[in-house]
C-alpha cells in the first residue's frame, strides 16, 4: 500500500478485521473483510451493516445567511430547509454541469451542515469559497470521523445508544449525544435501507466502531457491497453515473431542481436545464437489466436491437438482492421506455438487455405517514 494514501481513524481497525485495503479517494480504505462481498451485501439487506466512510468531506458553511448564498451555487431550496432537514443537492458549474452530489443540513442552528464525495472535497470547498467567499466561510470538519449504520434492523441498533435517533425520518438531522458524544446523526444512507449517517469525533471513532459490531446484528462492510449496495438502489456516484459534463435533468436528477428554482432560473446553468426540462435532454440515465452473458460493466457500449451503438454503461455489475447482473447508462430519450429492448456488449459480444425501472431494489426509507 501506498504511503501517501491517507488514513481514516478506522484504519487500524480494518486491518485488525481482516479486510482487504485498497485506494479509493486518495485513502487506503476496506474494499471487503473475510466473509466477502456477497454476504456483506446480503447482510445489510437483511440486519445491520457498518460501513467507515470517514474519507467523505465534511464542513460547516457560516456566515451571514449562509442558505441563500449556497442558492447561488446549487439548484434546490435551502431558503426554505427548516432545521432538523436534511436535502440532496448538486453543486452546479456555469453550463449545468454537476461539479458533485452532497447532502447539507441543519442538525443545529450552526450554519449549514455538508458532506461532499471524498474524491472531490477539495475542489468542492475551494469551489464554494471561491463563488461564495466573503459571504460564507467554510469550516472543514477534519476531526471528525463519518460512520454509516444501514440495514433494517439499524433502528434498533441505535436505539441501543441514541434514543433520539429513533425520532427521525428520512432526510432529518439532529444535533444529539449518541454513544456518550456530541454527534451529528441524519437518517440516510447510500444503500437504499432504513439507516443513519454518524458524525462523530475522530478520536471516538475506534470506541464506537467497536460498540456498534459488538451487537450481533451489525457487521462491518466494505467499499465492494456498498457499490453493489448502492447500484442496486439506482443512485449515481459521482465520476461515474455523473460528472460535470451531465445536467441533472440528463442524470434523472430533476428532482434536485426544486420548483422555486425552476420558476426563478437564478441557478448556474439554468438555460440549459430549463431548455432540457421543456424539450428533453439529448440523453438519459436509465437502468439496465442484463439478460444473458456476463455483467456489462463502466464502459460498455449499450445497442439497439439492430446493433447500433446508442450510449454507454456507467455503472453495472452482479445484483446480488436480484441473482442477475443489472447497469445504469445514458441512452437517447427515445429508448428510456421500460421494456425497451437493448443490448450491451462485453468483450466484443452484444448480450441482450431490457430497460428496466429504478431503482432495482425497492427502497426502504422511513418516512412519516
Amino acid at each position: 500500500m501506498s504511503d501517501d494514501l491517507k488514513k481514516t481513524p478506522l484504519y487500524d481497525a480494518h486491518v485488525a478485521a481482516g479486510a482487504r485495503m485498497v485506494p479509493f479517494a486518495g485513502y487506503s480504505m476496506p474494499v471487503q473483510y473475510p466473509e466477502g462481498v456477497l454476504k456483506e451485501h446480503l447482510w445489510t439487506r437483511e440486519h445491520a451493516g457498518l460501513f467507515d466512510v470517514s474519507h467523505m468531506g465534511q464542513a460547516k458553511l457560516r456566515g451571514v445567511s449562509p442558505l441563500s448564498a449556497f442558492e447561488e451555487i446549487t439548484p434546490s431550496d435551502f431558503i426554505g430547509l427548516a432545521p432538523g432537514k436534511q436535502r440532496y443537492s448538486l453543486l452546479l458549474n456555469k453550463k449545468g454541469g454537476i461539479i458533485d452530489d452532497l447532502m447539507a443540513s441543519r442538525p443545529d442552528d450552526d450554519g449549514l451542515f455538508v458532506i461532499v464525495n471524498g474524491a472531490c472535497k477539495d475542489g468542492d470547498f475551494k469551489f464554494i469559497d471561491n463563488e461564495l467567499a466573503p459571504q460564507v466561510t467554510i469550516e472543514r470538519l477534519e476531526d471528525r470521523a463519518l460512520l454509516a449504520l444501514q440495514g433494517p434492523e439499524a433502528a434498533a441498533v441505535m436505539a441501543q445508544h441514541a434514543p433520539d435517533a429513533l425520532t427521525l425520518v428520512f432526510s432529518e438531522a439532529k444535533a444529539m449525544t449518541a454513544f456518550g458524544l456530541p454527534c451529528f446523526v441524519s437518517r440516510s444512507g447510500y444503500t437504499g435501507e432504513d439507516g443513519y449517517e454518524i458524525s462523530i469525533p475522530g478520536e471516538s471513532a475506534q470506541a464506537v466502531w467497536d460498540t456498534l459490531l459488538a451487537d450481533p446484528r451489525v457487521k462491518p462492510i466494505g467499499l465492494g457491497a456498498r457499490d453493489s449496495l448502492r447500484l442496486e438502489a439506482g443512485l449515481p456516484l459521482y465520476g461515474h453515473d455523473i460528472d460535470e459534463t451531465t445536467s441533472p435533468i440528463e442524470a434523472d436528477l430533476a428532482f434536485a431542481v426544486s420548483k422555486k428554482r425552476r420558476d426563478a432560473q437564478d441557478f448556474p446553468g439554468a438555460a440549459r436545464i430549463a431548455k432540457e426540462l421543456a424539450e428533453g435532454p439529448s440523453r438519459v440515465r436509465v437502468g439496465l437489466k442484463v439478460l444473458e452473458g456476463p455483467p456489462a460493466r463502466e464502459g460498455a457500449e449499450i445497442a439497439d436491437e439492430d446493433g447500433h451503438v446508442v450510449g454507454v454503461v456507467t455503472s453495472g455489475g452482479f445484483a446480488p438482492s436480484l441473482g442477475h447482473p443489472i447497469a445504469m447508462g445514458f441512452v437517447p430519450p427515445a429508448l428510456k421506455a421500460v421494456g425497451t429492448r437493448l443490448k450491451v456488449i462485453v468483450r466484443g459480444k452484444a448480450g441482450a438487455a431490457e430497460v428496466v425501472a429504478m431503482p432495482f431494489v425497492p427502497k426502504r426509507y422511513v418516512r412519516k405517514l
